[in-house]
Order: structure tokens, then C-alpha cells, then sequence
């Protein structure tokens, strides 16, 4: 924001120390980039005030990011050194991060009126999913196709799965069942059965 606004540059940067471990210059300035737009437009005062789900408090989205990139950089170093693989760790670290940065847009309406300044209607919504309003900010922003094609995490979302889209959707699934199962004693599986906003 511009004035005597949030100075969501700095927020993001010292919420995601991981973002640093991105290797290539640009694709780091684009993952910060991609963040502050979100944050802006979802009107939100601090990245740590976006909670991880609708309806789990307890726990922020910068933690689930956070874990997400630990648990996929972990798991794509196994697959380099054990199997022989070679996952990009830039695409694995970027994607991971902005996996999520869709929910600034898409959980304004759960959260309490102080925690927000101005939201734009244009973006707060819920009516598009967090993992593609996530893919658009980081098309917008000029991230990598093979960055963009790694955020869609839900099923059915990308018919042709690349090994950093696996990483992340994995590391995703075992962060947010530690999650659930720490602030409410379930599964994901449980969680999204109990809560899902989805009829068939």
C-alpha cells in the first residue's frame, strides 16, 4: 500500500524467510509481488492475520505455507539424493509459497471487521477457489508457467501432474492433516467430509 498504509513488502518477507532460499533473483521478487497484491486488494492490515481455513483459527495461512514449503523441500531433497530424481527447488519453493496466497482473496468474510482495511470486491470473493486465484496472481505477476501449473493443488484442477505439482499437493495434504488434527483432532479427509461447502 501506498502512504500510511501496511507495509506488506516487509511483512511477507519476514513471514516466509524461506522465500530467501529462492535462487533466481526474479522469481523471488515475483513471489513477494504476488503476496502484496493479495494482500492489498484483499484489504487485509497484516499477512498473519489470514487464517489457514474458513473455520480454523487457531492456526494462520503463513504457518500452513510455511509448513508446506518445509515438508515439499524436504521430500524434493530425498527424491534428488535417494532416487535420483530432479525436482526444480526454485519451482518447488515458489510454488509452495504462493499455493495459498489465494486466500487473501478468498477468506475476508471469516475473519473480524478489525483485521481488514479496505477490501476490493473485485478480488475478495469467495466464489473463485483459493488455489485458482492463486494460479492468477502468480500468472500476473510473471511467474514461470512451470511455478503457475504447480499451485492448483485440488483434485482435477491441472489434468497433467508435473514432480514439483506432486511435491506441493503432498506437502500440502501432511500440512494441513497435522493441522486438523492438532486444533481439531480429525483427518483432512474428516475435515473436508464434515465442512465441505460442496454439494454433489
Amino acid at each position: 500500500m501506498v502512504g500510511d498504509g501496511p507495509d506488506y513488502d516487509a511483512q511477507v518477507r519476514e513471514a516466509f524467510p524461506e522465500i530467501a532460499d529462492i535462487e533466481d533473483d526474479a522469481l523471488r521478487e515475483q513471489v513477494v509481488e504476488a503476496w502484496t497484491l493479495a494482500l492489498d486488494r484483499g484489504g487485509w492490515r497484516d499477512v498473519s492475520d489470514v487464517p489457514y481455513a474458513w473455520n480454523i483459527h487457531e492456526k494462520t495461512n503463513v504457518e500452513h505455507v510455511r509448513g508446506v514449503t518445509r515438508i515439499a523441500v524436504r521430500s524434493a531433497e530425498e527424491q534428488r539424493e535417494f532416487h535420483g530424481a530432479d525436482p526444480d527447488l526454485d519451482v518447488v519453493r515458489a510454488a509452495c509459497l504462493l499455493h495459498d496466497v489465494g486466500k487473501c482473496y478468498e477468506y475476508v468474510d471469516h475473519v473480524d471487521d478489525e483485521t481488514l482495511l479496505d477490501p476490493d470486491p473485485t478480488y475478495a470473493t469467495e466464489e473463485i477457489p483459493h488455489s485458482l486465484s492463486g494460479y492468477a496472481l502468480a500468472h500476473e505477476v510473471g511467474c514461470p508457467l512451470a511455478v503457475q501449473r504447480a499451485i492448483p493443488h485440488f483434485l482435477g484442477e491441472v489434468p497433467d501432474r508435473t514432480l514439483e505439482a506432486e511435491l506441493v499437493k503432498s506437502a500440502n495434504s501432511a500440512s494441513s492433516n497435522a493441522i486438523t488434527q492438532s486444533a481439531m483432532g480429525i483427518t483432512l479427509q474428516e475435515w473436508v467430509e464434515k465442512y465441505s461447502q460442496t454439494t454433489d
